[in-house]
């Protein structure tokens, strides 16, 4: 109740990446973000890939402000309004209309600023971090608790499978208003410590066709994207989960490779076709097949977005020699001490048959750097004054 006397209110989250293992592509509601078909993902650790975001509330704001990695930008977008409206709308609807003095900062404007850790719109899943990050910084400054994954999803679907950590599913849901298309937790990020993700970011670029575009045209022209939502999405999910379920590497390895593989095929199979696997993404897929012929088992399983940035599974045990080998398949530029960031990644001496069987021509700095990283939890609140993006003038 004291909310009224300050002048300002503010709040700051941060919220984590997340990587389908089932992946999302198409919706059969575009203006509520409803999907196809459900989705599976791993959440990935905010040490290496996050956004945070500060909103904060005042009496003094004339007018609704956002700012993204330091820069003003519009805060009219239409998902950024969909997020605002619906917070606000369960925070009306929490405090049943009575006029509770806290309920004041409702008519406030409010403003927001966002950072990302990592390169924006690089097929780094920013969309999904940023929008979980907004709608959780609302909510706990507007005090709400409940189920925000449907909040989320009007952002980005993807978003909805950000507000959980560790391994995640979007369910579609029947309901034509939504309201059963939420996000669960499968396991906690806890269930499967031995699993480790490697992103190779291959170029910061932005990508050639936006998700959105592209999966509207993906699902009125191709029939393949019809039959993988309706008779092999359903299966796959429950085979996914299982193998979660089970720590089966060997399973959901080849799983996810296959899913991946599958969605980029309706890629091709949208007319005018998109492609979102280069050259480069090709040569990764290649060298992970050989990899894992050579060891005779699936011990790497790639996985690709609507970008060309490869993300890597592995377990613990098989990180060091994996990395050497894509050290060796495409030798850094410059950069030698930089090219792995995140969790430490020991030295590792190659057989020699391995390198003749595994390593084909070197691309010498076709990948920038890799990040290597772990399942992680959902979003978070951060206490401490010092970390808030906006200052007691409420501005960056």
């Amino acid at each position: 109740a004291m909310a009224a006397e300050r002048s300002l209110v503010m709040a700051t989250c941060t919220a984590p990446v997340n990587i389908a293992v089932i992946k999302y592509w198409g919706k059969r509601d575009t203006d509520l973000i409803l999907p196809i078909n459900s989705s599976l993902s791993v959440t990935l650790h905010q040490d290496q890939l996050k956004t945070t975001t500060t909103a904060a509330a005042s009496r003094d704001f004339t007018e609704d402000r956002l700012w993204l990695n330091g820069k003003e930008a519009d805060v009219g977008h239409p998902r950024v309004q969909a997020c605002l409206r619906e917070v606000r709308r369960l925070a009306r609807k929490r405090r049943g209309g009575g006029e509770d003095t806290a309920a004041l900062s409702l008519s406030y404007k409010i403003h927001i600023a966002s950072e990302n850790n990592f390169p924006t719109a690089a097929g780094l899943a920013s969309s999904a971090a940023g929008y979980a990050c907004l709608v959780s910084a609302l909510a706990r400054l507007y005090g709400l608790e409940e189920e925000l994954s449907e909040v989320a999803r009007r952002g980005s679907g993807s978003a909805c499978r950000s507000m959980f950590g560790g391994f995640v599913q979007w369910q579609r849901g029947e309901r034509p208003d939504g309201t059963d298309s939420l996000a669960l937790q499968v396991a906690p990020e806890t269930h499967w410590p031995e699993l480790r993700i490697l992103v190779l970011v291959v170029s910061g670029e932005k990508k050639p066709v936006g998700s959105t575009a592209g999966m509207q045209t993906s699902v009125e022209t191709s029939p393949l994207l019809k039959h993988r939502a309706e008779a092999v999405v359903p299966e796959r999910l429950a085979q996914m989960m299982r193998h979660i379920r089970d720590r089966d590497f060997e399973g959901f390895g080849q799983l996810a490779m296959r899913d991946s593989n599958q969605f980029h095929a309706t890629c091709l199979d949208t007319f005018p076709p998109i492609f979102y696997l280069t050259d480069l993404s090709r040569h990764i897929i290649a060298l992970a097949h050989r990899y894992n012929g050579h060891h005779g088992h699936t011990k790497v399983a790639y996985t690709f977005d609507a970008g060309p940035n490869a993300v890597i599974f592995a377990l613990a045990d098989t990180v060091a020699e994996f990395v050497e080998v894509l050290r060796r398949s495409f030798p850094p530029a410059a950069n030698g001490d930089q090219f792995v960031r995140g969790l430490p990644v020991s030295p590792a001496v190659l057989p020699q048959e391995l390198v003749a069987a595994v390593v084909a021509e070197p691309v010498p700095g076709a990948v920038q750097y890799i990040l290597h990283t772990k399942p992680g939890p959902g979003p978070q609140l951060v206490d401490d004054p010092s970390q808030h993006l906006l200052g007691p003038d409420g501005l960056p």
